[in-house]
């Protein structure tokens, strides 16, 4: 079975499917990436589906569900380089892959990311520009 690199690029990391993915591969990035977030504490994840030249409706929830278990471990997921073709498949299956963010490439995947980390920080910060706490 082959599987499907992590790597980790400063506070993100970053999956390249280069592969077919069957339905044993997709378990085990979902396995493989889940564990990863949780070792190294990224808030960001970045999906490249650039290799992909078809996507079924497996795939589309498999998206689906690597985002929401993201989402649990705290980091935010983004999709990359969606063909067109793909982007009209998916549409067509009905699939909305809810919780994903979507960028041309990676590099916008990054951006996406950063802003949406330093959206966080400005929201849990003050007028005087310190970190709010709540109290119980």
């Amino acid at each position: 079975m082959e599987r499907v690199p992590i790597l980790k690029i400063g506070d993100i990391l970053l999956v390249s499917i280069q592969v077919d993915m069957s339905d044993q591969t997709a378990i085990q990035l979902q396995e493989d990436l889940a564990e990863r977030i949780v070792a190294t504490g990224c808030h960001g994840v970045i999906i490249d589906i650039t290799a992909l030249d078809i996507v079924d409706s497996f795939v589309g929830r498999m998206l689906s569900t690597i985002a929401s278990i993201s989402k649990v471990l705290d980091a935010e997921t983004v999709v990359v380089g969606m063909r067109p073709a793909v982007a009209i498949t998916l549409v067509e299956l009905g699939l909305s892959l809810n919780g994903i963010r979507t960028a041309l490439n990676v590099e916008r995947g990054m951006e996406l990311i950063a802003a949406s980390r330093a959206d966080e920080w400005d929201e849990g910060a003050d007028d005087e520009g310190t970190e709010t706490t709540a109290t119980a």
